[in-house]
């Protein structure tokens, strides 16, 4: 599994002109699954991303996780993400799982930040042209891979 973290002052995204999912001060993620994910390596991304401190403290040193700041979290699956670009000019996407088995690990995957956060996890919509807008605040990215990755 990959994620690409990026702490945000909002975020939004948009499939079909209509509004799927929006946040406030807190998390844009966007989600990448292979097919050797299990629930391990999800359970591994959740908590290190909810506890990863990249937010300011009083002294605007970031030592404070999403949960830290009362943040939300917006979740955008993505199978480009894991993308093999090194030979050619057309990006191979076999290291990617396919929908019948990255949907389950995407759900899943929501659910335990769901529980971890103890609040509603907006998200894009599996499979669809989607639309993502945010306000990238640092700027702050994080590239992140499960161990097994």
């Amino acid at each position: 599994m990959r994620v690409v973290i990026q702490r945000v002052s909002e975020a939004s995204v948009t499939v079909e002109g209509r509004i799927t999912g929006h946040i406030g001060p807190g998390l844009l993620v966007l989600a990448g699954f292979s097919p050797d994910d299990d629930t391990r390596s999800l359970d591994w991304i959740a908590r290190k991303l909810v506890q990863l401190r990249i937010f300011g403290d009083a002294e605007g040193k970031m030592n404070c996780s999403v949960q830290d700041v009362g943040g939300q979290v917006l979740v955008v699956s993505q199978f480009t993400l894991l993308a093999d670009a090194r030979k050619g000019n057309r990006p191979s996407y076999i290291g990617a799982a396919p929908p019948p088995v990255a949907i389950p690990l995407y759900q899943q995957f929501v659910q335990m930040l769901e529980t971890l956060l103890g609040q509603p996890v907006p998200t894009g919509e599996f499979g669809a042209d989607m639309k993502v807008s945010l306000l990238n605040d640092g700027p702050v990215t994080i590239v992140l891979d499960s161990p097994s990755a």
